[in-house]
């Protein structure tokens, strides 16, 4: 397959470090700016055009560098772009809104749904004229570094976030893209760029597919579908009238069962497979006080015990473990005053604090539960299944085995792994995936 560059370059050597910045730091980018001492004609590549990837452009342009975004999907928003219809904000917009872009007076929903959303991510590429600096349906193979022969340079994890830390290397990102539409050249295009900001996102790309007993994985089921949640945001128009299981007890699967739900009511119900149970919220009011209040605050950093933290702020935590305790069993208290938890065994066995904090709090669609009540959706808690011809059995159960049509895994993505392939080089792929450390020391 031809290989074409869009710029000329010096022959280097390619090396098996590098520096690396993610969108979560655009702080760092911003010192590195302002302070490195790059000169104003260096490119940016940016990969993903989703909200990140748009600030990241916009930022690089105001500071007068150029910008490369890389979009594989023929339009930006990234998971925005695809998911299901009943989708709407999990949070407040006022929490979800770009800094110099407010809301149009003309949503007034404080849960904007998918459609306001988009039209929201698109007004703020247009009124910033950001598009002309997207490549839509360009998918990147691979980004590597490449250093001039000779040149030494420190790998990432030896930054010492000093805002000298990438300004005084003269190295180059090579980015590898191939166009993904049809009927057009397939050929690799190669850039070369200064900087590389990645922003493609963990939620899309790897999914993560369970493991399976031998011969009872999906190959098994002869007479049914499987897929995962990624691969159709537009379950309504192939659910209609079939029986669906739904995998999963996060955001999607919620989000695909009430779909489901909605399309077949209770002549065929869509049975909702989880293995443990995850609290999600009514609303972001308990009691009329204000989540956010609780736990989306500066003070409630001080309620967690940190990785590296010192004997001070570890002490201050073991302190106030106490607050931590009651705020957790107030807004549990609240949740099972109008959620029919106990009802249908999805009382978790962690805490409402562990699940806001490992970011993996969900909210129910509306009337998700009125569904649940009439028997549109069926909640069945399970250790694990596998498939055989067309229905699932699970394991260690003496019940029946469920006859369904279609399998939808929401079974969440490999972001890590998502991550990984896009380097060419093994020693970023360690760095990610090979990490003794229970985190990685992308900031300081």
């Amino acid at each position: 397959m031809a290989i074409k560059k869009d710029k000329v370059y010096k022959k280097r050597q390619k090396v098996n470090t590098g520096d690396l910045i993610t969108t979560h730091y655009l702080q760092r980018l911003k010192e590195i700016i302002q302070y490195g001492n790059f000169p104003m004609e260096r490119r940016v590549g940016i990969i993903g055009a989703g909200i990140s990837g748009l600030l990241a452009c916009k930022y690089v342009l105001e500071k007068g560098f150029q910008p490369i975004v890389f979009e594989s999907q023929p339009g930006l928003g990234g998971v925005w772009n695809h998911t299901v219809e009943t989708t709407k904000l999990q949070t407040p917009k006022q929490a979800f809104e770009f800094s110099d872009f407010p809301w149009p007076s003309s949503v007034k929903e404080d849960y904007p749904d998918h459609i306001h959303v988009m039209e929201y991510i698109k007004s703020y590429a247009l009124h910033f004229n950001l598009l002309p600096y997207i490549k839509f349906n360009t998918k990147v193979l691979n980004i590597d570094y490449l250093v001039q022969e000779g040149q030494d340079m420190f790998s990432w994890s030896h930054w010492g976030g000093s805002d000298q830390g990438f300004g005084n290397l003269k190295g180059k990102w090579e980015i590898t893209s191939t166009a993904v539409r049809e009927n057009e050249n397939q050929e690799h295009q190669v850039h070369e760029v200064e900087f590389v900001i990645l922003c493609v996102g963990r939620f899309s790309g790897v999914p993560n597919i369970p493991d399976f007993s031998p011969n009872k994985g999906p190959d098994a089921f002869l007479n049914g579908r499987v897929l995962h949640s990624m691969d159709d945001s537009d379950a309504a128009n192939f659910v209609k009238g079939k029986r669906v299981v739904v995998v999963g007890l996060g955001k999607s699967a919620l989000d695909i069962a009430n779909e489901c739900a909605i399309a077949n009511g209770v002549e065929n119900p869509c049975t909702l497979i989880y293995r443990n149970a995850h609290w999600n919220v009514p609303d972001y009011f308990p009691y009329g006080v204000f989540l956010g209040s609780l736990y989306l605050n500066r003070f409630s950093e001080l309620l967690l015990h940190k990785p590296g933290e010192g004997l001070f702020l570890s002490l201050l935590a073991t302190l106030l473990a106490p607050l931590r305790w009651a705020a957790s069993k107030f807004v549990e208290s609240y949740i099972n005053s109008k959620i029919p938890l106990k009802k249908y065994n999805l009382v978790p066995e962690h805490s409402f604090l562990q699940e806001i904090s490992s970011c993996s709090l969900a909210t129910a669609p509306e009337k998700f539960y009125d569904r649940v009540e009439e028997g549109s959706i069926i909640f069945k808690k399970a250790k694990g299944f596998g498939f055989y011809k067309d229905r699932l059995i699970f394991d260690n159960d003496v019940t029946a085995p469920l006859e369904t049509d279609i399998v939808i895994l929401a079974t969440g993505y490999k972001g890590d792994e998502k991550l990984k392939n896009i380097f060419k080089s093994p020693t970023f792929q360690n760095y990610i995936m090979g990490s003794l450390k229970p985190s990685v020391s992308l900031y300081r």
